[in-house]
């Protein structure tokens, strides 16, 4: 039995420790951006469930937009994700 190179995760730890499928992650119109479907996003492209471009192109992110949520949860967890608190880490 062989393996596809191109196989997925059914479901990966999620933000909050929950399983995350490709069902749960935020729909690709959202607007809203809060700090929980950031790293919901990050979590997915982290554990193989999206690929980096496949996240960009499905949510419209640019490169830079989606690394700075990568740096801001690796620095300072979910709070680095919320706008309210971009200027206190800055």
């Amino acid at each position: 039995m062989t393996t596809s190179p191109t196989h997925r995760p059914d479901y990966v730890p999620g933000p909050t420790g929950r399983p995350l499928t490709l069902a749960d992650l935020p729909p690709p119109d959202t607007r809203r951006w809060v700090a929980r479907r950031k790293a919901e996003v990050v979590a997915a492209v982290r554990g193989g469930l999206l690929t980096f471009e496949e996240a960009c192109a499905r949510y419209g992110l640019t490169a830079e937009e989606f690394l700075s949520w990568e740096r801001a949860l690796d620095r300072y967890g979910l709070d680095g994700l919320r706008v309210t608190k971009l200027r206190v880490f800055r």
